[in-house]
């Protein structure tokens, strides 16, 4: 196992590798909480839930895909990079696939099952290369910062803190109380301060740098709840884990129906999925490489297993009845707590497995404990808008319009829409035609065509 991993030659050994991989698992144990709630459509109302997989089913899912997304990188990349459901591509699948394009949510995992399929052909091919540098990048940045704001959105929506208005379309929720206030709206008060109190839990223990920050910030605000009556106990800390028969295999229902595959609508989830994943992925790997100090002139050691590993990942998530499972950006603190090796990756899956057994603990997980958690995932997506050159005008509003596009329409493919379909425009009017990249023109009709025939 220490010749397999490079021990001696990173400057490593067992001790630090394990108390690497504890950490990550710790800085990512939320996804096993958020995931399950996003995909089940857990804030959504009550008649519309049946159009989701069971909550206890991706929760099951969730742990496995993070399990064997993770092990695969540790063996296959060897890499101290974990791996678990994205966030994004999760409330894309739950709030635009799903909810606003009406695809059934068995056929939107044949959509993940077939991006990352995609993906993988790609990564062991020199095409990834010519896609990544056809877009963009202030368009990449852009998609990253808008799912972030969105992400962010759904958050502050799910606690109560913006709830809905006729005049203004949103508005503050009721954070005080008043003497003629129902017991129901007693409760979303105490909710709403509760994911308050969270949040600013949580965002005061990112900025003191506490590598499992958004972990502890939902715990302690899960405890918070249960002491002040807001969150019930659970009844045991110990089970069975939920069965998988629900989703396992649902996507192969429609990977042989080709008529519905290939769809107008299918493409546009595919590629959405392909292109977030794809720029995320890459752009993770290469980050927490980087921070571990095992980047060779630029560039990732085995960049075709790494990224191959992430590809399988995926496929095996889709499988098993979630969204896309991806390289996960909280491996950099395992990194920073000394992992340099996929021997941190193996103890991270191993912590995974060991989680399936605790889903009783995951009833004290209600959406004013989640809510802090989307909200600083959001703040970290959103960092990115500082790499957008918002000085030049044809960069910075197509870029804005994908940014802004998102939260307001409820979808991320809209915003990747307006931001594809705008940028070859401004450059063409602007003279700067030849600048744009042919796959640019190509997308731009892809996406004209989801706004004239799918939008509903």
């Amino acid at each position: 196992m220490r010749k397999y991993f490079e021990f001696d030659k990173l400057g490593t050994n067992y001790r630090r590798e394990t108390i690497a991989g504890i950490t990550t698992f710790l800085a990512m144990a939320y996804i096993l909480a958020v995931n399950p709630f996003i995909l089940s459509g857990a804030d959504l109302p009550p008649e519309l839930k049946a159009n989701y997989p069971e909550f206890g089913a991706i929760f099951t899912a969730t742990a496995l895909a993070a399990a064997i997304g993770t092990l695969v990188m540790a063996f296959v990349g060897r890499l101290p990079i974990a791996q678990a459901p994205g966030m994004g591509l999760n409330a894309f699948f739950t709030y635009t696939a799903v909810l606003t394009m009406g695809i059934p949510w068995q056929q939107a995992l044949a959509g993940v099952f077939v991006s990352c399929t995609i993906f993988l052909l790609l990564s062991l091919t020199g095409i990834r290369e010519a896609i990544v540098n056809s877009i963009p990048q202030g368009l990449k940045y852009a998609v990253s910062a808008g799912i972030g704001l969105f992400i962010a959105f759904i958050g502050l929506k799910n606690a109560g803190i913006i709830i809905a208005s006729d005049a203004t379309v949103v508005t503050l929720g009721h954070l005080t109380f008043h003497p003629d206030m129902d017991a129901a709206q007693v409760l979303a008060v105490k909710n709403a301060l509760l994911a308050v109190f969270g949040l600013v839990l949580t965002a005061v223990l990112m900025a003191r740098r506490v590598n499992a920050a958004i972990f502890v910030g939902m715990v302690v605000t899960a405890i918070v709840g249960m002491i002040f009556g807001i969150v019930e106990l659970p009844k045991q800390v110990v089970d069975t884990p939920p069965s998988l028969a629900p989703t396992f295999g649902a996507a192969f229902q429609y990977l042989g129906d080709f008529s519905t595959l290939f769809s107008a609508k299918m493409l546009i989830v595919v590629f959405t999925f392909l292109f977030v994943d794809f720029f995320d992925a890459t752009g993770t790997l290469l980050g927490v490489a980087s921070q571990a100090g095992l980047l060779k002139d630029g560039k990732l050691p085995r960049p075709g297993s790494a990224l191959a590993s992430d590809a399988i990942a995926g496929m095996a998530g889709a499988i098993l009845g979630t969204s896309t499972t991806t390289s996960y950006v909280e491996s950099t603190a395992g990194v920073a707590a000394g992992g340099r090796t996929g021997f941190a990756s193996v103890v991270t899956g191993i912590m995974f497995l060991l989680a399936l057994f605790f889903f009783p603990l995951l009833s004290v997980v209600t959406e004013a404990v989640t809510a802090p958690a989307l909200v600083i995932v959001g703040v970290l997506m959103a960092s990115h808008m500082a790499q957008i050159a918002w000085s030049e005008m044809d960069e910075a509003f197509p870029a804005f319009l994908t940014v802004l596009m998102m939260p307001l329409t409820y979808s991320i493919a809209s915003g990747i829409a307006a931001g594809f379909i705008t940028y070859p425009v401004i450059k063409v009017l602007k003279g700067k035609g030849r600048e744009v990249h042919p796959v640019m023109y190509g997308l731009f009709f892809v996406f004209l065509a989801y706004f004239i025939f799918l939008r509903e």
